[in-house]
């Protein structure tokens, strides 16, 4: 789970959403620009964000996805 070292929680920063490395960019919000960008675009036009942290959005949304996933399963059985 490398997501770890690079999304950050702090109630201070977007009302606790996971954020990278602490900055005012939310998770969703690269993933969101994956939509529509490849991640070298997004590289090139927010020059502060690096390779790691868009991978670790996606880990992160990942690791979410199949949390919720498993809750999901324990409660339908």
């Amino acid at each position: 789970m490398g997501w770890r070292k690079r999304i950050t929680f702090d109630p201070q920063v977007m009302g606790g959403r996971p954020c990278v490395r602490g900055m005012r960019i939310t998770v969703g919000t690269v993933l969101t620009l994956l939509r529509h960008q490849t991640p070298e675009e997004i590289l090139q036009n927010y020059p502060y964000l690096e390779q790691e942290d868009i991978d670790a959005a996606l880990e992160y949304a990942a690791y979410r996805s199949e949390g919720m996933w498993g809750s999901y399963k324990t409660q339908r059985l």
